[in-house]
């Protein structure tokens, strides 16, 4: 068994008995999102500037997610670049927008995590809850994984 099969096998065994897989589902790309944009707003050293307008703490985030992606696995960071991507274009979208990207971030990871604890309902404590958030980047993965098993294409 490869590292990748034994992180994604944990957080599948963590997860045998979501109560509302839907929401459970929908809540773990909420939790990435939210995290980011927090991090997307966060005030950056100068020389991040002197980079690029766009280099800032979540994108930081995002860059570092994919790298770990590629080095557990080629077919999922492949995958995970369309989630990641997409991530930073809200990202953009919402800094460009009227809206208030603190806030908008903050809902959003809050909406994510009352889908993760409605979806560890059934199991008595906050635990579950808590290794969702410590493996945040891991849960989009081992969603991909899921579908990827479905249609046949390998880890």
């Amino acid at each position: 068994m490869t590292e990748t099969d034994g992180w994604l096998k944990r957080y599948e065994e963590s997860h045998a008995d979501v109560t509302h897989p839907v929401v459970f589902w929908a809540a773990v790309p909420m939790v990435v999102v939210g995290t980011v944009g927090i991090l997307w707003t966060l005030p950056i050293p100068d020389a991040f500037l002197e980079i690029s307008p766009l280099l800032n703490w979540g994108t930081a985030f995002l860059m570092a997610s994919a790298v770990y992606y590629f080095i557990i696995s080629l077919s999922l960071a492949i995958g995970m670049l369309p989630f990641i991507v997409g991530i930073a274009g809200v990202q953009v979208w919402l800094a460009q927008s009227a809206l208030s990207p603190v806030r908008v971030s903050l809902g959003i990871l809050l909406a994510g995590i009352i889908g993760l604890w409605m979806g560890h309902r059934n199991q008595n404590g906050l635990r579950p809850l808590f290794r969702d958030l410590h493996l945040m980047m891991i849960g989009p993965a081992w969603i991909l994984s899921v579908l990827y098993r479905r249609i046949g294409i390998p880890l």
